[in-house]
């Protein structure tokens, strides 16, 4: 198969490629940056400027599948610029390959798309599955709903649509897990809150696979790709300290004291949603690590 790839230089697009090049597939990757470009033997790059509308219309050649996992990241100060780079690197640059598939000829079947958790509500009584109906109201909420539509568009060109809304990426690479584990490394980690919050996650080996899973047989539809058990803030922060073997001895940091320090995305520490894989499962998914204590394992050595 031949895939083109958005996002491929980040922590899932980087394992995704190298898992879909270890398996003899072409991947094909869009990037912003001139000097990123590389051809090599079932490795190509294409420049493409979606603030600009500007694409190398040679990168859909032969591709079946696209993988659309290009967007600013979450992890930076919200000011009111920044909020609207959120929303934009996600929508303009799907509008951008959609106004390409509806005008140049190509064999596309399939397209995916990352997403987010954060369009689920916080809860702490409810389980949310791909059937849940709800929609958080928050400004992540909001992002990941305008991130879905720009994915729905697709089906106007009779493409398979997926989208999988990813919940925090567990990897020793980069990415949430190696700032939670700086402060414990320095014998300064707590826990936020009450500590009750449920974190839905997902090892970086079982993302790339899922987008694999989902690329082989094709699935469509609305996909939770997180671990099939959730934990809370309070005992992934003891467990990350054990495996760490560092003690935990200040008092869990209030909420307030985050929400000074960095402002309205500190309630990305306290966001409280336990989401099941059940599609996943159903469509006979194996996850390698299951629970956060076997995924820390491998992540802290």
């Amino acid at each position: 198969m031949k895939i083109l790839i958005t996002g491929a230089t980040g922590l899932i697009g980087n394992e995704l490629t190298n898992l879909l090049l270890q398996n003899n597939h072409t991947v094909h990757y869009l990037t912003t940056s001139p000097q990123k470009i590389q051809n090599k033997t079932n490795y190509h790059g294409f420049f493409w400027n979606p603030q600009e509308g500007k694409i190398d219309e040679n990168c859909l050649d032969g591709v079946d599948t696209i993988v659309h996992l290009a967007g600013a990241s979450i992890s930076k100060r919200w000011t009111n610029s920044y909020k609207q780079e959120l929303i934009e690197s996600r929508v303009l640059s799907a509008n951008l390959l959609f106004n390409l598939l509806k005008k140049a000829p190509h064999q596309v079947q399939h397209y995916i798309s990352a997403s987010g958790t954060a369009i689920y509500p916080d809860s702490y009584s409810k389980t949310y599955d791909e059937s849940s109906p709800e929609k958080d109201d928050t400004f992540l909420g909001h992002v990941v709903q305008k991130w879905e539509e720009s994915a729905d568009q697709f089906n106007l060109l009779n493409l398979k649509v997926t989208k999988l809304r990813t919940g925090v990426v567990f990897s020793d690479k980069g990415g949430a897990l190696l700032e939670m584990i700086k402060p414990i490394k320095m014998f300064v980690g707590s826990g936020f809150g009450s500590g009750k919050q449920m974190q839905s996650w997902i090892h970086l080996h079982d993302i790339a696979n899922l987008y694999y899973f989902v690329i082989q047989n094709q699935t469509e539809g609305i996909i939770n790709a997180v671990a099939p058990v959730s934990i809370t803030n309070q005992d992934l922060t003891k467990e990350i300290a054990k495996q760490l073997k560092r003690p935990l001895f200040l008092p869990n940091v209030p909420q307030f004291v985050m929400k000074l320090m960095l402002g309205e995305m500190h309630i990305l520490l306290f966001n409280n949603k336990n989401i099941l894989p059940k599609r996943a499962l159903a469509e006979g998914f194996k996850f390698r690590y299951e629970t956060a204590q076997q995924a820390l394992q491998d992540c802290i050595k």
